[in-house]
């Protein structure tokens, strides 16, 4: 049984009975961990969903769990910390199992880590995606022997990741293929588990358990290369893990925020096969696309408040290319009109309900590579500069401000924002962004000029 498409369905219909708000709030970030012994075991995000979902909700869940499946169950609420001792407890016996039996019939139940509401039913199509859906349709179609690899780059939030998983879900629906998503930092993870020993001193079960999940398979997508630059030992196993699946014509689906040639911090020999196959570039949403974005979520929320088409047009116009954003302005501005009492959505109402998201940068200025280009001209030196690893106090110190304005006035990770300055380890970064915090508060003069900069920049 797959617990995700179970738990999607249940979810479907529980919608349907609440608010949006109300749904947002206390169902969508909730996951079917399993059934055991006619319990279903929920996973919930916090200590307050555990309280208020059994006190409020128990009956609606247990209900519509029992019109999917045909079985009551008792809910056992759970948050993601309380499963760590019995998953712990699953990687013991792969662990302590023999060569012969941890084979991948014994892996078969290893979650995919597939999302089942990403599929290509309900991906939006436009000008500046319909090569990249033709592309991933086609692969799923046909895994292993139509465009292998597949390559697909291009900014957060574009698609990339909803694509991944559409090709993943139609290959589960439509053949008996074994798929497996993860991003590189969990394929990282897992190769540093793979290495360390166990009670007998060797690591020969890791090693098989991690040979069999990352080879044994049909189809591996894996989510954000860039990610493994300058962890060599990890780039040397995703080399033969590559070499070995298509060797094998098993599918390998890759996605990246930059094109191959552009992933300087990975090594030539990965970058070359990254070739291969089709290399395809997702370009950020045309105005028209993201009105129709932003049209099919309201549809598909089924909200209880219509939004105008001047109030779709000003969101369209003012959040930049971020599909996730686009949908996160939605939510921001019924949930608005929501603690407003319930105030009709007008175009005025939508200003002042997005004003600060507007303004603090989400549309496509406040990037990083638009910070360093500020930060570069104000200081007078180069883009070359500020992302090599030159020391000189005139190149360090400017880099350093450009490291703290990223971290403040973006939502990208330390390690995001070191891959983005020539490579730079993301401890590098915080010790950059704690420096310029620290200064700030003694130093009149670095204060004001960050506080300029801030301005050139847009967000203040």
């Amino acid at each position: 049984m797959n617990y995700d498409i179970v738990w999607s369905k249940v979810l479907e219909q529980i919608k349907n009975d609440l608010s949006s708000i109300s749904y947002i709030t206390w169902f969508q970030d909730t996951k079917l961990y399993k059934f055991e012994n006619e319990k279903a075991y929920i996973i919930v995000p916090m200590q307050i969903h555990k309280k208020h979902l059994i006190d409020n909700y128990s009956e609606l869940i247990i209900s519509k769990l029992q019109e999917i499946t045909n079985t009551s169950y008792e809910l056992i609420l759970l948050l993601n910390e309380e499963i760590v001792e019995e998953e712990e407890k699953k990687k013991q016996e792969v662990k302590t199992s023999t060569n012969e039996n941890i084979g991948f019939k014994e892996n078969e139940n290893v979650n995919n880590n597939l999302n089942p509401k990403y599929l290509f039913d309900n991906f939006i199509v436009g000008n500046s995606n319909k090569f990249a859906h033709a592309a991933a349709l086609s692969v799923a179609e046909n895994p292993g022997h139509m465009y292998n690899p597949l390559f697909l780059y291009g900014n957060s939030g574009l698609g990339k990741t909803h694509l991944m998983h559409a090709i993943g879900n139609y290959i589960v629906e439509n053949t008996n293929k074994r798929v497996l998503y993860v991003t590189s930092e969990q394929f990282r993870q897992d190769f540093v588990k793979a290495n360390r020993k166990d009670d007998s001193g060797t690591n020969f079960n890791y090693i098989d358990f991690f040979k069999n999940k990352y080879r044994n398979i049909d189809v591996l997508l894996i989510d954000d290369i860039q990610f493994l630059g300058g962890a060599g030992k990890s780039q040397e196993e995703f080399f033969h893990t590559f070499n070995n699946l298509y060797n094998d014509s098993k599918q390998i689906i890759i996605s990246s925020d930059r094109s191959p040639t552009d992933l300087k911090l990975l090594e030539d020999r990965l970058r070359t096969r990254f070739t291969w196959g089709l290399t395809v570039n997702i370009y950020p949403p045309e105005y028209a696309l993201k009105t129709e974005i932003l049209k099919k979520k309201i549809i598909a929320g089924n909200f209880e408040q219509d939004i105008p088409d001047d109030v779709i047009e000003y969101i369209a116009s003012n959040i930049g290319p971020d599909v996730r954003q686009l949908e996160g302005s939605v939510t921001r501005l019924l949930a608005y009109s929501a603690i407003m009492g319930g105030e009709a959505i007008t175009l005025d109402l939508a200003i002042e309900a997005l004003k600060d998201f507007i303004s603090k940068g989400i549309g496509e200025k406040n990037d990083i590579q638009r910070i360093q280009k500020i930060v570069s001209e104000y200081f007078q030196i180069s883009m070359e500069d500020i992302r090599s690893k030159k020391r000189s106090s005139n190149i360090s110190f400017p880099r350093q401000i450009a490291m703290y304005l990223c971290r403040a006035m973006t939502s990208e990770s330390f390690p995001k924002i070191g891959t983005e300055f020539g490579g730079k380890d993301h401890s590098t970064v915080m010790h950059s962004v704690e420096k310029i915090e620290n200064e700030i508060k003694t130093n009149k003069d670095l204060a004001n000029i960050v506080e300029k900069l801030k301005k050139d920049i847009g967000v203040v």
